[in-house]
């Protein structure tokens, strides 16, 4: 059995924004001498989890937020803890850290390891800049502006009328936004999934990933025992997994960014995906071609062996010799399907 499954997808970005916290993130290429964008990989992995949550219909996993009473008026923030529960499908996928004081710390590294998306060729994509306006100007006698003194009381309004007369100015309902990044182009993310600790949390006792009553849990809910290549390790009841490998083969071509929606919509469609135990075929199925004056051009090989390729229809706009097929990303969502339930996750040593 292999334990691996890479995945590699390619989407299209139609002038958007991955990041509204300070703006499109990017970073410098030092092959092409250029700044490109990105969507980091834990932003593409908190992304995959909300899917998978979604189809699923469940909650997401509660986080205890702890603070401390020093006195009667001092309240210091401390730790923020993870239930560390693998029977919430986003820590049994996403994986935790409780490093609680005066407690062995539990720790469950997560079996999906995800890139950043980013660029198929630094020259298939591009930032923009743009400058944006806060404008409530055609609603004055609506709005109210404050103006207040330094020691934060507010001005009356016949001392402001005063100031603005004396000083010849106004106060605009605006407000102007310099330099805002935009991207677009050609995108891509990769995920490897480890199958040997996808449904699988190890019970080693030296560097733990359970807690005694999250285990004690878990093996009164039917998770039963068993072996992998990392030792004693607890197994997720069958049925359980039969209700999440399909959520997660979803969730890992579907997902979305959801923090960017009200700034800048776009689709950004899946074009292709690739499936393989190889990732090698992977790099190769799903890859641009260097040309001559800055310029790449965008390849997607099909004839790779041990790697299955999915078009979808919108992929023939940028691509010549290219089909897309209308029902592509249920192909890949089942061929994923297929390679996660095939693994004998109960008999991994045999």
């Amino acid at each position: 059995m292999k334990p691996y499954i890479y995945l590699r997808a390619l989407r299209h970005v139609d002038y958007s924004v991955f990041s509204v916290s300070e703006g499109q993130k990017s970073y410098y290429d030092p092959v092409t001498g250029s700044q490109v964008a990105f969507s980091s990989g834990q932003q593409v992995k908190r992304s995959i989890i909300d899917a998978v949550l979604s189809e699923l219909n469940e909650q997401i996993a509660p986080v205890i937020f702890n603070y401390e009473l020093k006195d009667k008026k001092n309240i210091s923030e401390k730790e923020a803890l993870s239930i560390a529960d693998p029977s919430y499908p986003d820590q049994l996928l996403g994986g935790w850290m409780n490093a609680a004081q005066k407690s062995i710390p539990v720790k469950r590294r997560s079996p999906l390891s995800i890139s950043a998306m980013r660029p198929l060729h630094p020259f298939l994509s591009r930032l923009h800049k743009e400058n944006m306006t806060f404008d409530r100007s055609s609603h004055h006698e609506i709005h109210k502006i404050v103006v207040k003194d330094t020691s934060g009381n507010e001005i009356d309004a016949d001392t402001l009328q005063e100031l603005l007369t004396s000083n010849q100015r106004t106060l605009p309902a605006r407000k102007f936004l310099q330099d805002q990044k935009r991207t677009g182009g050609l995108f891509v993310y990769d995920i490897a999934i480890d199958l040997r600790t996808l449904f699988c949390v190890s019970m080693n006792q030296t560097e733990p990933e359970l807690t005694e009553e999250v285990k004690n849990k878990l093996l009164e809910n039917g998770w039963e025992e068993t072996q992998n290549v990392f030792g004693t390790c607890l197994l997720c009841p069958k049925e359980r997994r039969e209700v999440i490998i399909p959520a997660l083969a979803k969730a890992l071509i579907n997902w979305r960014i959801t923090s960017n929606q009200a700034r800048t919509f776009s689709l950004m469609e899946t074009l292709a995906i690739s499936v393989s135990q190889n990732a090698n075929q992977i790099a190769a199925s799903i890859r641009a071609k260097l040309q001559e004056e800055r310029k790449a051009k965008p390849l997607i090989d099909t004839n790779l062996p041990d790697t299955k390729v999915f078009v979808t229809l919108p992929a023939e706009a940028f691509f010549l010799d290219i089909n897309g097929l209308s029902t592509a990303v249920e192909d890949a969502e089942k061929a994923l399907v297929d390679l996660m339930s095939g693994f004998d996750y109960k008999n991994q040593l045999n």
